[in-house]
């Protein structure tokens, strides 16, 4: 039986087309898009290209908004260290206790050896901002506002563009780890107050080691990358050719299927939840229900240990994840539930499912056919189950 793939918030298979659109630039146009020579002018002309279609899927109103860099963890980077740099008097920062570890590894770093002052906003149980502390935590020494536009998570939307206004109203900077949102939801970033924005290619069935920093025009920015003129002198570094090619093309392909994403692919995603919350009792879904990515059930079923039904799940064909990949293998429950003030008896038991438009029915009903044997089983195994229905848990030892 073929296998199921439901980890896409992890990475997503590079498309096929994207990896034809990028082969030639491996050793057909090999040219260095910084030589004036026949060699580099092609090379030059289809990264400007790829900026284009980039900047359509944002919908941002210049392309040379868009730098270019290895991913979403160094966008992140490169937007948290620019704002403090570039606003003197301004020494701190406004973010989520549920960001990615990208945003909260810096933050915990700057914090420690710079002494910037760091506000982590709370969440409620859906996973919805606490507006009236963000809103608090705003004052005139805030550089940078930086609130992911979806949790990798759960698939909780946040309101950006307000948020950007009202840090905005505090004279800060406003950035948005958006590596889950780009693709999966509409973007008009030329209609909206949002400063700087990162994104990555492998979430949108782009190749790995290629992102993006979107950065307003008019935006001062420091580059965290010196020793060259290329991005503008924004990020040094020989272009990564093939990398942005394929994030061109991808971008390209998310355009043009964001529609299937919000019907067909979230068809699928409710189809999942539904079965499961209906054939399995005692587990709680994660998220705010009506404003999520339309992709993405994250699902924990009480009394058991996630990593346990994730074994199972794979033996069985299929893959899924407990949460972010980065911190996969850690004993630790997700900070993202933790933050949400998940109950005890399910905080270790979620499951992230995160679909594609590469998925079908054929593996929803796959995943419904075998998860709830496997919760059966596992629970027949559990001390904490029986405990729960009143049996001693040494006789099931």
């Amino acid at each position: 039986m073929s296998p199921v793939y439901l980890d896409n918030n992890a990475t997503t298979r590079t498309d096929p087309a994207v990896v034809q659109a990028m082969l030639p630039f491996f050793s057909e146009h090999f040219g260095n898009a910084s030589s004036t020579h026949v060699f580099g002018e092609k090379v030059g002309e289809a990264l400007r290209a790829a900026r284009k279609q980039l900047q359509a899927l944002l919908g941002a109103a210049y392309d040379h908004e868009i730098i270019f860099t290895s991913g979403g963890t160094e966008s992140d980077n490169a937007a948290l260290l620019s704002a403090l740099e570039g606003q003197e008097g301004r020494d701190e920062i406004v973010t989520t206790k549920v960001e990615h570890q990208a945003i909260l590894a810096v933050v915990a770093h700057l914090e420690k050896t710079r002494g910037i002052k760091v506000h982590q906003i709370g969440v409620d149980r859906q996973g919805r901002l606490d507006m009236d502390a963000y809103a608090a935590a705003l004052g005139p020494r805030t550089a940078l506002a930086s609130v992911m536009w979806a949790n990798n998570e759960t698939g909780t939307l946040f309101p950006v563009n307000e948020l950007a206004q009202m840090a905005h109203a505090a004279g800060a900077l406003f950035h948005s780890d958006a590596v889950q949102a780009v693709g999966k939801v509409p973007m008009d970033l030329k209609s909206m107050e949002i400063d700087m924005l990162s994104l990555s290619g492998h979430k949108l069935h782009g190749p790995k080691g290629i992102g993006a920093l979107y950065v307003k025009k008019g935006v001062k920015f420091k580059p965290l990358i010196r020793g060259g003129h290329q991005e503008r002198g924004r990020r040094g570094g020989t272009e990564n050719v093939p990398g942005i090619i394929g994030l061109g093309a991808a971008a390209e392909l998310a355009l043009a299927h964001l529609e299937e994403e919000s019907t067909r692919v979230k068809a699928l995603r409710d189809r999942l939840e539904q079965g499961v919350l209906q054939q399995i009792p005692h587990t709680l879904l994660n998220g705010e229900p009506g404003n999520r990515l339309p992709n993405t059930a994250n699902i924990a079923f009480e009394y058991l240990d996630g990593e346990a039904v994730l074994t199972h799940l794979n033996r069985a064909g299929i893959a899924t994840s407990t949460g972010s990949a980065c911190t996969s293998g850690s004993t630790e429950p997700s900070h993202v539930l933790r933050a949400m003030d998940l109950p005890a008896t399910a905080l270790h038991g979620a499951i992230r499912f995160s679909l594609s438009r590469e998925n079908s029915g054929e593996d929803v009903d796959r995943v419904l056919e075998v998860l709830p044997d496997i919760i059966t089983k596992l629970r027949d195994m559990s001390p904490a189950w029986k405990n729960r229905q009143g049996e001693p848990a040494s006789s099931h030892a």
